[in-house]
C-alpha cells in the first residue's frame, strides 16, 4: 500500500534569504513545514557560512527546478588573503599564513583580471559532488583527498568593492558566473595568483537565475507571519509553479488541444511557429471550457518541424499561471 504524503498539495517557488550557520536542506525543512507542504526540493545548494538567495521550490514546482539549477549565479563575498585553511572558507582549519601586508589594490584587481572568462576549477574537497556515490565531504571529513578533475566554469564579472590592506588584507568582490563555480575555489586561486593564500571570509548569494535576494524572505520573517496561524497565511510568498521557466515563450492552447496535450499527445497549432523552431522549448498553458477562468499551466512543450507542439514534462494537475 503506498504511504500517504504528509502535507498540503502547494505548487510554487519561495525565494528564501538563508542566514548563516544552517546547511540548505535544514534551511529546506524549515521551510516545508512552516508552509505544511507535501514536496519541496531546493535549487542548488549554499554553504552553511554562506548566506542570501535560495530558492525552493514546493509541489509540481520540483519538476521544473534543475532551470534554476542551471542558472547563472551571483554573489557578494569577502576574501582575507595571508590564511589558508582545509575547506578554503573561515569555518576550516587554518593550514598557512602569510604576511599581506604588501599587497596592494592594483595587484589585486591585476589578479582577479585573470579568472574573468572561460576558466577551469578543481572542486574542492568539502563540496557535495559524489565520487562513487560518496559526497567529498564525508572523505574530506575522514582525513581523505582524492583526485579532482577541473572542471570549466565561465565568471562573466567579478567587482572589485573594497580593499582593506593589512597583515590579512581583505578584498569585497561582486561574482557573476554560470553553475558549479565555488567561489572558495576562486578565492583560493587569487591568494595563489597574489603569493599569499587567501579564504572566504563572508559569502552571500545576490542572484539565482532571473531572481533577486531582494525580493527574498527569511525564515525568521514566515515564522514570524505565521505566528500560531494556518500555512495558508504564507501562500502569498509562493511564485507561480512555471517562474523556473518563465523565460520560456508560452503557449495558450483552446480547451480541445490542452486536452490532448494533457493526454501526451502531440497537438497542432498555428503559434507554433512564430514561437520558435523544431526542438525549442515552450511553456504550454491551456484555456478553460468555460473560457472564463485564467489560461492553466500544462508544463512543457517540445516545438516541431510540422507545427505541432509534444508534451515534455506534464504537470500532475493543472495549477494557476
Amino acid at each position: 500500500m503506498a504511504r500517504r504524503r504528509k502535507g498540503r498539495p502547494i505548487d510554487g517557488v519561495l525565494l528564501l534569504n538563508k542566514t548563516a550557520g544552517m546547511s540548505s536542506n535544514h534551511a529546506l525543512q524549515r521551510a516545508k513545514r512552516l508552509f505544511f507542504a507535501a514536496k519541496a526540493g531546493h535549487t542548488g545548494s549554499l554553504d552553511p557560512l554562506a548566506t542570501g538567495l535560495l530558492p525552493l521550490c514546493f509541489g509540481e514546482a520540483t519538476k521544473f527546478s534543475q532551470f534554476l539549477l542551471d542558472a547563472e549565479k551571483g554573489y557578494r563575498s569577502t576574501f582575507r588573503l595571508g590564511v589558508v585553511t582545509s575547506t578554503g572558507d573561515a569555518e576550516g582549519e587554518v593550514l598557512h599564513e602569510a604576511d599581506a601586508s604588501g599587497v596592494t589594490r592594483e595587484q589585486v584587481e591585476r589578479a582577479l583580471e585573470r579568472f574573468v572568462g572561460d576558466i577551469e576549477q578543481v572542486p574542492p574537497m568539502f563540496s557535495a559532488l559524489k565520487l562513487n556515490g560518496q559526497p567529498l565531504y564525508k572523505l574530506a571529513r575522514e582525513g581523505k583527498e582524492v583526485e579532482r578533475k577541473p572542471r570549466p566554469v565561465t565568471i562573466h564579472r567579478i567587482d572589485l568593492l573594497d580593499f582593506r590592506p593589512g597583515p590579512q588584507a581583505e578584498i569585497d568582490v561582486e561574482v557573476l558566473c554560470t553553475k558549479g563555480t565555488y567561489i572558495r575555489t576562486l578565492a583560493e586561486d587569487v591568494g595563489q595568483a597574489l603569493d599569499c593564500g587567501a579564504r572566504v571570509e563572508r559569502l552571500h548569494r545576490t542572484r539565482s537565475g532571473p531572481f533577486d535576494v531582494a525580493n527574498a524572505v527569511s525564515l525568521e520573517a514566515l515564522e514570524a507571519e505565521r505566528g500560531e496561524g494556518m500555512a495558508e497565511v504564507l501562500d502569498h510568498h509562493l511564485l507561480p509553479a512555471d517562474t523556473p521557466v518563465a523565460a520560456l515563450p508560452a503557449l495558450v492552447l483552446p480547451a480541445d488541444s490542452a486536452y490532448y496535450f494533457r493526454q501526451g499527445n502531440p497537438v497542432m497549432d498555428p503559434q507554433v511557429y512564430r514561437l520558435g523552431d523544431e526542438g525549442d522549448m515552450v511553456r504550454v498553458f491551456g484555456e478553460s471550457s468555460a473560457g472564463s477562468e485564467e489560461p492553466r499551466f500544462l508544463g512543457l512543450g517540445e516545438l516541431d518541424d510540422e507545427g505541432r507542439v509534444a508534451p515534455k514534462r506534464l504537470v500532475a494537475a493543472s495549477v494557476p499561471q
